[in-house]
């Protein structure tokens, strides 16, 4: 595909600083190993920490170990958190290149530093934005795929495009791209409603190998739970850009939930 840089005769400055974004909720326990392990990023000048309604140290300890860090007082989910990120990046603008962003999650501790070769594509023009691939073993857990299936089937169906790992977030990006993308789809669903926006307006996509690793959600309730939200969230998502059929979106967000919540309590009694 052609990247809108190359189709209007331009290509962005190889020079481009580079913003880590790192949404984070209750990570006191890893985030500043995440937060140092992405400052050593070569391009990397810029580390800003989104702390999403925690209840622990995670926003102290993000800033003790040097980012930038705006506080939600109550959880707002992980699109809010990008596109906070990315308003604060842009807001502490150096007046040089618009810098690049590059999402990540708090718990890939000293990992994070892997994710490096995500930005050079970016950087060269050859990519709008590249998605990590993480090893077999880093994205393995107690699921059976279903989450991931309905991702890549989504994405293939609307754009024509086979992702190998939809759901990563760990992703460098232009500013120009993510400001096509806006507003983001909610929840769990920013991945891949992200992804197939960008395709559909000619925005170039590229998966990149990153040795990275984080938590595995596990196979107990939590995690069936989790993936439950998901689910749900991606369904949605490929409903409201004409993917699935519309009876997913007739479901409103905030009743999903209140349900998803109402769940969790019963579970925590039992």
């Amino acid at each position: 595909m052609t990247s809108p840089s190359d189709a209007d005769g331009g290509r962005p400055p190889a020079n481009r600083p580079v913003a880590v974004v790192i949404a984070a909720k209750d990570e006191e326990q890893r985030i500043a190993a995440t937060v140092h392990a992405a400052a050593t990023i070569p391009g990397v000048d810029l580390v800003v920490v989104v702390d999403d309604g925690s209840t622990d140290r995670t926003a102290e300890s993000a800033r003790e170990a040097g980012a930038d860090v705006v506080r939600y007082e109550r959880n707002r989910g992980k699109a809010a958190a990008m596109q906070t990120g990315a308003a604060s990046a842009r807001a502490r603008s150096t007046g040089g290149p618009e810098r690049l962003l590059l999402f990540l999650d708090a718990d890939l501790a000293e990992s994070a530093a892997a994710a490096a070769p995500l930005v050079p594509p970016v950087q060269a023009g050859e990519a709008d934005m590249t998605i990590a691939l993480l090893p077999q073993q880093a994205v393995a857990g107690g699921g059976r795929g279903l989450v991931v299936r309905l991702a890549r089937d989504g994405i293939l169906r609307a754009t024509g495009w086979a992702a190998t790992q939809p759901l990563s977030g760990q992703r460098c990006i232009t500013s120009e791209a993510f400001e096509s993308g806006l507003p983001l789809a909610a929840g769990f669903g920013v991945e891949t409603g992200l992804t197939i926006d960008l395709l559909r307006r000619d925005f170039t996509v590229v998966e990149v190998p990153c040795d990275l690793h984080h938590r595995v959600t596990g196979a107990d309730w939590r995690g069936q739970l989790h993936r439950g939200r998901q689910f749900r969230d991606v369904a949605l998502a490929l409903a409201r850009r004409g993917v699935l059929p519309q009876r997913f979106d007739r479901v409103p967000g905030a009743a999903a939930r209140r349900a998803v919540t109402w769940a969790d309590r019963v579970r925590r009694r039992s």
